[in-house]
């Protein structure tokens, strides 16, 4: 078991911020961490990392207790923080070698992780020269440089192109293959794409804790289209096996069916059928978005 957390409640003076959490993370595995703004994550990643204590409860991480066994858990977590600190007045690699140093890592590692973290074209830089998503990249080397067992992200996608997020996304699923990485994000494409299971977390409390392949199983299917001219709900709702309709803008419509069969040419035949031309035809998985709307609102 790589995290362990059992009861583990949070106080500031007369706010509860994390009340009575229990949940465990196991090796090799993938968990995102969701919830609201203020729902508690970071605290609870602050606590994992030995950064602040808890008030209640207990929480291991690769066996380690987080208050008896703070350096013991230091040296088997990389931690990525929502405000990435870092000397903007360091060059990448001069800043890298300051925290091999610290850990007494060999300085050949340094260069694994630069390539790893696709930081070698801005690598002769100084951090404070390189964009918000090459920080981020700067910040997940630092993480992973003493080849941690776990490795905890709070939102590291945050400030990334599309073209970097597919690189981090990729980066961070190949690392999940041999170690544990705990995450939050708000972007639930991402949680979709990288992780195997989903904890939501709202008011301090989890709200929710299941396994994404169990989502998809029993989702419910969104198509999405857009048709030339209007058309009245009540007709998209003889479509076979609609539960919803909705007219978010213009002529575009969210059809909501109650099966995993695809309902595309289904919507096809209805606009052929009724002379109507589809501007665009899409799939959305609602299921992961409107669980932590319903769990969260």
């Amino acid at each position: 078991m790589s995290i362990e957390v059992k009861n583990l409640s949070k106080l500031y003076k007369d706010q509860i911020a994390l009340n009575d959490v229990s949940f465990k993370v196991n090796n090799a595995e993938i968990v995102g961490f969701l919830g609201p703004n203020g729902a508690g994550k970071s605290t609870m990643m602050k606590i994992l990392t030995t950064f602040i204590e808890a008030s209640n409860g207990s929480a291991n991480v690769n066996g380690f207790d987080v208050n008896g066994e703070k350096k013991s858990v230091q040296q088997s977590v990389g931690y990525l923080p929502e405000h990435n600190p870092l000397y903007t007045d360091l060059y990448v690699r001069e800043y890298l070698n300051f925290n091999a140093n610290v850990f007494g890592i060999s300085k050949s590692r340094i260069e694994e992780v630069i390539e790893l973290t696709g930081l070698i074209p801005e690598a002769h830089k100084k951090i404070g020269q390189l964009s918000k998503g090459y920080r981020q990249r700067v910040g997940l080397a630092n993480a992973l440089l003493h080849d941690p067992e776990v490795l905890i992200l709070d939102e590291p996608t945050t400030g990334l192109d599309p073209n970097q997020l597919v690189d981090i996304r990729n980066l961070i699923k190949s690392i999940g293959k041999q170690k544990t990485v705990f995450l939050s994000t708000h972007i639930m494409q991402e949680v979709e794409a990288m992780c195997d299971r989903v904890i939501i977390i709202n008011k301090g409390e989890v709200v929710a804790d299941k396994y994404l392949k169990d989502l998809r199983e029993g989702q419910d299917q969104v198509v999405i289209v857009e048709f030339d001219y209007r058309v009245e709900d009540t007709f998209l709702l003889k479509l076979p096996k609609v539960s919803k309709v909705k007219n978010t803008i213009g002529f575009v419509y969210e059809i909501t069916f109650s099966t995993k069969e695809d309902m595309r040419s289904h919507v096809f035949d209805f606009a052929h059928d009724n002379d109507l031309k589809i501007l665009q035809l899409n799939q959305k998985n609602a299921s992961l978005e409107s669980l932590f709307r319903e769990l969260t609102s």
